[in-house]
């Protein structure tokens, strides 16, 4: 592992006793400093803690013209110790490297990414919120820099991590429109990469699906819309006869996401059956019309669980009782509990951020 060192320069003020933690709106404040690493001839410079400001940079910029962006979305939790842990952020830094290789970027070392975001979040400790749904959320990402117009991979890069406290992100259960037009990934693609331009993508259909006065998109398929892959926001997830089922990975379509992942694993150590596989749509409107299809949510680093209370597919209209989702609501629960410290960590997802 690279043992570099992280310089660290404060901010001259704080903006921390000017903020309203009773009310902070998703990812629209931001804490007073942000990690900031250089990738050039071929190497990563040390990274850096600096004060939060915007940044400058050239018109040719090469992230502006050709796209070369990665993101990824992290929890921190204030536990009830009064310590504070991020949410597996090896598994994010895994995903990180992995889009960045399918973007042509270079990866992250682990310091950056893991030491980086410890020590920022030492350091910006007291913005972390204590409220139930309230966390820490962390946003590494990284941008090609080159200034040249040319379709190339470019050879110098940014490497950025900064940090919003936050609330819920949707404060109410969703009404989904099914999507049969527009495509968010096809096989061999970039879909499982966490990459810019497939939210670029993704913005006028959300925008249309608004309009007709839908919270999300459920994207299906590229080839015959009809198999589900995930919402805009979030992975998906259907309670199908007493079982979780969920869209399988195998494609490389939909985003393998850490929420997904873990909330797999957790169903099944209390005692759900959990499937990985492909859905249709006529299943679930099947299963709707049967009474079978009982549940939806979506899961996802913002959302955390997101019940679903309507899908609207062609004229069929499922509409599901948000309040009669048993198996959401233990998910969630026990979600929270391992999250804040209230019930043992048994899977070693949480990782002490001043460790």
């Amino acid at each position: 592992m690279h043992q570099g060192t992280i310089k660290i320069t404060k901010a001259a003020t704080s903006k921390l006793s000017t903020t309203d933690f009773n009310n902070l709106p998703f990812g629209r404040l931001f804490t007073d400093h942000m990690l900031l690493a250089e990738y050039k001839d071929g190497a990563w410079c040390d990274p850096e803690i600096v004060p939060y400001a915007p940044l400058s940079f050239d018109p040719s910029l090469a992230t502006l013209h050709y796209g070369q962006s990665i993101f990824e979305g992290i929890k921190a939790f204030r536990m009830k110790d009064g310590s504070a842990a991020i949410f597996r952020p090896y598994e994010n830094l895994k995903r990180f490297n992995k889009s960045a290789h399918r973007m042509a970027m270079p990866d992250v070392p682990e310091f950056h990414f893991i030491e980086g975001m410890k020590q920022l979040l030492k350091l910006e400790d007291k913005w972390i919120p204590t409220a139930e749904d309230h966390a820490m959320y962390i946003r590494p990402f990284m941008f090609a820099t080159d200034e040249v117009i040319g379709v190339a991979p470019s050879s110098k890069y940014y490497f950025m991590i900064i940090l919003s406290p936050v609330g819920p992100y949707f404060s109410k259960p969703l009404n989904i429109y099914v999507e049969e037009q527009y495509v968010r990934a096809a096989p061999g693609g970039v879909g499982y990469a966490k990459t810019a331009g497939n939210y670029a993508a993704s913005l006028y259909p959300a925008k249309l699906a608004k309009e007709k006065g839908f919270d999300q998109i459920l994207w299906m398929d590229a080839f015959e819309h009809k198999y589900v892959q995930e919402c805009g926001a979030m992975n998906v997830f259907f309670v199908l006869d007493g079982k979780v089922i969920t869209p399988s990975l195998e494609a490389g379509t939909i985003l393998d996401g850490i929420t997904r992942k873990s909330i797999v694993d957790l169903a099944r150590s209390l005692g759900k059956v959990v499937e990985e596989r492909e859905i249709s749509i006529d299943e679930l409107v099947a299963g709707y019309k049967n009474g079978t299809l009982t549940e939806a949510f979506g899961a996802g680093t913002a959302v955390t669980v997101s019940k679903i209370s309507g899908l609207q597919y062609k004229d069929t209209h499922i509409s599901l009782d948000a309040s009669k989702m048993p198996i959401a609501d233990e998910i969630k629960q026990s979600m929270a509990a391992l999250r804040d410290g209230s019930a043992p960590d048994s899977f070693g997802w949480m990782v002490k951020a001043n460790a």
